[in-house]
């Protein structure tokens, strides 16, 4: 080792010149106090000057796991993965534990997982790990690997990074705490420009329940930035509404807003609809085409269900996020792209990983601003307002009437699991008002299946399968249920007077009179 030139600086660690210069440049660091990502990288540089080794990360405490936050000497996609639960492999050792550990040679310990994937092959290293404690308590690891070292060396080396985690405690504590500071006062100031009606892109997004309230949250705060967004979210929750908001929220809104639904597009056609063609690339290409990274170059390009992009399609597009280039289909010639993306999929992209269906890389690119767009039924609160826009909306479209839905209507509505969500409500009001003959949604109006025990919750209302047979079935139970709602809307409008409601239904006083005792409807309440 003592011919290795890299590594000559830590002959010095007999003496106190290397120690001071270290201790020395990390002051300097912490005298400029800045984001933690910032403190850290500038860390790890003072670090690298100085002990010149190959591969090196400052992990933090996030929940029970400790993230990469800072390193030298790995890709992005080894950083990626740098992920340790507390008591796994060393660095989660160390971060429960809190006591230091130096590996002489990594070959010989099980424990050592070389998890990002830097070590290759057969090849071994010597590699140290402290813990960065703040009052008592562990906040993160600082990781450094050597070519194999004697035990001697190590353990010096050990004793310094421990006096440099204890200057770096107290600075990233009070760093973190200042960021969260100020990111509670953002949220807050969010929240203020959302109660005041500031966000105009988020104007024509219908839902005021709590969930939908934490989404718009999310999307004021990202919609400040640039970065890539990624939204999850079963099929027909609106995420592409949410990403054109989203858009029109940002300082992009005056760009174009380009969406590509990745399903909907052939294998062979996709990389041309998105990179462009040139002229002659492929049998048809008889002139060439501008593809959607470019036309969206000042605005927002929406990758909608990201997660049927082919695996091939898939390499390109993480080259054009990481480099902002690509080239057309048939050219070399390297184009620039400012585009913003927004991605959406409705599947399990982390499943997808392990089965190799879905670049690990590509994933933490997309998933850099990640929103959770609630299913319908855990916005249930949203029904009625949902249900009353689509019928304003197709009222226009279809020069209709219909003024309102029934309660029992919005009942059946809301008893219902939407397993189609916002676009199966939507089809839904569309359908019942082209098909309505009056200016009242009924619960018989509805599709049947919204009527089944099984959609509206009601199995328990049903008849036990061993009762008498002169039991009421499903289906008497349904039209008990529609005689009553007609008979009760009648009353309603003649103001409780049963020979008037007799004649709007068209039937004698006699069998009315008949029908409400058996129903158990009380005329007298709606008189006033």
């Amino acid at each position: 080792m003592g011919t290795d030139k890299k590594l000559s600086p830590l002959n010095e660690l007999s003496g106190d010149s290397l120690e001071l210069r270290v201790l020395s440049g990390i002051s300097k660091v912490l005298v400029g106090r800045r984001e933690v990502a910032d403190l850290l990288e500038q860390i790890m540089l003072v670090l690298r000057q100085n002990l010149c080794f190959p591969q090196g990360s400052l992990c933090l405490l996030q929940g029970e796991k400790l993230v990469i936050e800072a390193s030298y000497g790995l890709s992005d996609e080894e950083k990626a993965r740098g992920t340790y639960r507390l008591g796994e492999g060393i660095t989660g050792s160390v971060g429960k534990t809190g006591k230091s550990v130096a590996l002489r040679d990594t070959a010989s310990s099980r424990a050592f997982l070389n998890r990002t994937g830097a070590l290759h092959g057969s090849a071994s290293e010597s590699f140290l790990c402290v813990a960065i404690k703040h009052r008592g308590s562990v906040i993160g690891t600082l990781s450094l690997s050597f070519p194999v070292l004697p035990q001697g060396t190590l353990d010096k080396l050990v004793r310094l990074l421990e006096i440099v985690a204890n200057i770096l405690a107290d600075a990233v504590a009070s760093v973190r705490e200042e960021t969260a500071e100020r990111q509670l006062r953002e949220r807050e100031n969010d929240r203020m420009r959302f109660e005041l009606g500031e966000n105009a892109g988020f104007a024509n997004i219908v839902g005021h329940s709590s969930a939908m309230r934490a989404v718009y949250l999310e999307m004021a705060k990202v919609a400040r930035s640039t970065a890539t967004v990624l939204l999850l979210g079963e099929s027909g929750t609106g995420k592409e509404l949410l990403a054109q908001a989203i858009h029109y929220a940002s300082t992009r809104r005056d760009g174009p807003f380009i969406a590509v639904n990745c399903a909907a597009l052939p294998e062979s056609l996709i990389e041309s609809e998105l990179f462009g063609h040139v002229k002659g690339a492929f049998t048809g290409a008889i002139k060439q085409r501008v593809g959607r990274f470019e036309e969206a170059s000042s605005g927002t390009l929406f990758l909608d269900e990201i997660g049927d992009l082919p695996v091939q399609t898939q390499v390109k597009l993480l080259r054009v996020l990481q480099e902002k280039v690509f080239e057309r289909v048939g050219s070399q010639q390297p184009i620039r792209t400012q585009a913003r993306i927004i991605a959406a999929t409705s599947r399990n992209l982390e499943r997808m990983m392990t089965e190799g269906l879905f670049r690990e890389d590509l994933y933490y690119r997309l998933a850099v601003l990640p929103i959770a767009v609630p299913p319908l039924r855990l916005r249930k609160g949203d029904i009625t307002s949902l249900a009353d826009f689509f019928l304003a909306k197709y009222n226009k479209l279809y020069h209709k009437d219909v003024r309102r839905l029934s309660s029992a209507a919005i009942d059946m509505l809301m008893s219902y699991h939407w397993p189609g969500n916002v676009r199966e409500l939507e089809n839904m009001i569309e359908r019942v008002v082209i098909m309505s003959t009056s200016n009242v949604i009924n619960a018989i109006d509805l599709p049947a299946s919204l009527q089944t025990a099984a959609a509206t919750g009601t199995e328990s209302m049903l008849p036990n399968r061993s009762a008498a047979p002169e039991s009421d079935t499903p289906m008497e139970a349904l039209t008990a249920a529609f005689e009553s709602e007609l008979i009760t809307a009648a009353l309603k409008r003649s103001r409780g007077n049963m020979s008037a409601a007799a004649r709007e239904l068209h039937t004698t006083l006699r069998k009315l009179n008949y029908r409400v005792r058996r129903l158990r409807i009380d005329p007298a309440q709606y008189k006033f």
